[in-house]
C-alpha cells in the first residue's frame, strides 16, 4: 500500500538521521548539565512520591502523585508491553540495551521538560494545566509556535497514540478470547467517554488506581518467569549486550536496526523530551518545580527499566521468536507468557494491555484536552475534541497493525524535534531551577520556589508573582 510504505519511509529517515542524534546528544548535555543529577537523587524521587501523598492530602488540587500518575498511564500502555515486542522482533535482542540508554540519559531530559512546564503553568479553576504550548507561549514569546505544537499534541496523543492503544488492545483480546475487533471498539468508546467527559479528576482518580496497582502485578509475573529460567539469566544479558555491540551486528547491518528500534520503541515509551509528560506535570500542586520534574525522571525508569524490561525478560526466555513465525506486537508477547506459565498466560496479557492501554487512552486524552484549551477554551470546541478521541479509538480498534504505528511514529518524531530544540533554549531556566532545589536540600529545608531567584524567568502565573 503506497501510504504505509510512505510512511515507513519518512519514519525511517526521521528516526535514523535526527532523532536519534538529538535524543542521545542532548540527553547527554542535559546530564552534564544538571551534573548527574538524575543518578544522584534517585533516593529523594522516591521519597518525593511519599511526601507528595502526605502533604497534599486534603487538598482540592492534583497531588504530585495524582500527576505522575497521569503521566504513568500515557506512558506505560501499548510501548511497553506490544512495543518492546516489536523493538525485539526488528532490531533484535540488543534494542533493550539501547531502550536502557535512551531512559538513563532520558531522565535529565524528563527533568528539564517537567520542571519548565511546573514553572509556567496556569491556574484552571482548583487545578493547574501547562506543558510545551505554555512555557513556548510565556517563555519564548511565541504563541504561533505554542499552537503549532498544540495541535501536534492533540493529534498525537489524542488521536494518533489513542488509535494504536486501541488497535493494541483489540487484536490482544482476539487472540485471547477471539473476540471481534467492532465488539471491543464499542466497548472502549463507551468506557472511555464515560471517564474523558468527566474532567481532569476523574482521569487522575483512574489513574492513581489502574497504574501502580497493574505494574506492580504484571512486574511479579516476569520475576517469576526470571526465577522459573533463572540459569538461563546470565545468558540472557550477555545476549542483549552481545547484540548491541557485536562484531557480527555491525558486519550484518542489524546494530543499526537495534539502535533506531530501541530508541523509537523506547521513546514510544518514555516519552522523554517528546513534550508529552510536561502536560501532566504542571497539573501537581507542589512547592518547588524540580520536585515535579524529579518525581518524572523517575517515572522514566519506572517506565523503561522496570516495564519494559520486564517484558522483554519474558519474551527472551521464552525463546517464543525463534520457536513462532508470523505473530506481531502484543501476540508475541502473549505467546511469550503463555510458554512459561500455561494457557492463562494469553488472558493474562490481554487484560493487563486492556488496563495499561485503557489508561493511556485517558491520559493520552488528558494531554490533547490540556492543548485544545490552550488554543481555545471553548466547551463546544472541546466536546467535538472528545468526539473526534472516541472516533480514533473506534478507528484504530478495527484498523491496520502497520500503518496506525507507523502514524503514530512520524508525530511523536516531529513533536520531539521542536519540544527538544524549546527546552535547549530554556535549559538554563530549568538549570538554575534544579540548582535552588538542591541548594535548599543541602540546607536541610524544604524547597521552596523563589521565581526571583532564577535570572531570565520571564513571565509566570503560579509562584508569586507577575514578570513580564
Amino acid at each position: 500500500m503506497f501510504l504505509e510504505t510512505l510512511v515507513s519511509n519518512l519514519n525511517d529517515w526521521l528516526y535514523s538521521y535526527i532523532l536519534i542524534a538529538m535524543l542521545v546528544g542532548l540527553g547527554l548535555y542535559f546530564t552534564v548539565k544538571l551534573r548527574f543529577g538524575q543518578f544522584r537523587l534517585i533516593g529523594n524521587m522516591i521519597q518525593l512520591t511519599t511526601e507528595a501523598v502526605e502533604a497534599e492530602e486534603g487538598r482540592k488540587g492534583i497531588t504530585p502523585f495524582q500527576a505522575f500518575c497521569i503521566s504513568a498511564a500515557s506512558r506505560i500502555g501499548t510501548g511497553n508491553i506490544a512495543g518492546v515486542a516489536i523493538a525485539i522482533a526488528a532490531g533484535g535482542p540488543g534494542a533493550v540495551f539501547w531502550m536502557w540508554v535512551i531512559a538513563l540519559i532520558g531522565g535529565a531530559t524528563s527533568f528539564v521538560e517537567s520542571s519548565l512546564a511546573q514553572i509556567y503553568k496556569i491556574r484552571d479553576g482548583d487545578t493547574f494545566r501547562g506543558g510545551p504550548a505554555y512555557y513556548i507561549e510565556q517563555a519564548i514569546g511565541s504563541r504561533g509556535l505554542g499552537i503549532f505544537f498544540s495541535i501536534l499534541t492533540a493529534v498525537t496523543f489524542g488521536l494518533a497514540f489513542n488509535s494504536v492503544q486501541a488497535n493494541t488492545i483489540a487484536n490482544a483480546f482476539k487472540t485471547a478470547f477471539s473476540i471481534n475487533p467492532l465488539y471491543m471498539a464499542i466497548i472502549l468508546v463507551l468506557v472511555a467517554g464515560y471517564i474523558i467527559f468527566g474532567g481532569v479528576r476523574r482521569i487522575a482518580n483512574a489513574s492513581s488506581v489502574i497504574v501502580p496497582v497493574m505494574a506492580v502485578i504484571y512486574i511479579g509475573v516476569a520475576l517469576f518467569i526470571m526465577i522459573k529460567n533463572i540459569t538461563l539469566v546470565p545468558k540472557m544479558f550477555g545476549m542483549i549486550i552481545a547484540n548491541a555491540f557485536g562484531l557480527q551486528q555491525v558486519l550484518g547491518g542489524t546494530m543499526g536496526a537495534a539502535i533506531m528500534n530501541g530508541v523509537r520503541r523506547g521513546l514510544f515509551s518514555n516519552e522523554a523530551g517528546m513534550g508529552s509528560v510536561p502536560n501532566a506535570a504542571a497539573t501537581a500542586d507542589t512547592s518547588h518545580p524540580a520536585k515535579q520534574g524529579l518525581i518524572q525522571t523517575l517515572g522514566v525508569y519506572v517506565d523503561t527499566l522496570l516495564v519494559c524490561s520486564a517484558t522483554a525478560f519474558m519474551i527472551l526466555l521464552s525463546g517464543v521468536l525463534e520457536t513462532s513465525s508470523g505473530l506481531e506486537g502484543i501476540q508475541i508477547t502473549q505467546a511469550a507468557v503463555t510458554s512459561q506459565v500455561g494457557a492463562w498466560g494469553s488472558t493474562f496479557v490481554a487484560i493487563s494491555v486492556f488496563l495499561f492501554a485503557f489508561s493511556s487512552i485517558i491520559g493520552n486524552y488528558y494531554y490533547g484536552e490540556t492543548n485544545i484549551e490552550f488554543i481555545k477554551e471553548d466547551p463546544t470546541f472541546l466536546t467535538i475534541y472528545r468526539l473526534m478521541v472516541l472516533a480514533m479509538v473506534f478507528f484504530g480498534s478495527i484498523g491496520s497493525f502497520g500503518l496506525v504505528w507507523d502514524t503514530a511514529d512520524v508525530f511523536m518524531g516531529i513533536m520531539a524535534v521542536v519540544n527538544l530544540i524549546v527546552i535547549t533554549k530554556l535549559g538554563p531556566i530549568a538549570y538554575a531551577t534544579f540548582d535552588d532545589y538542591v541548594s535548599q536540600l543541602q540546607e536541610g529545608k524544604n524547597p521552596v520556589f523563589n521565581p526571583d531567584k532564577i535570572p531570565g524567568l520571564g513571565k509566570v502565573e503560579c509562584w508569586g508573582r507577575e514578570k513580564s
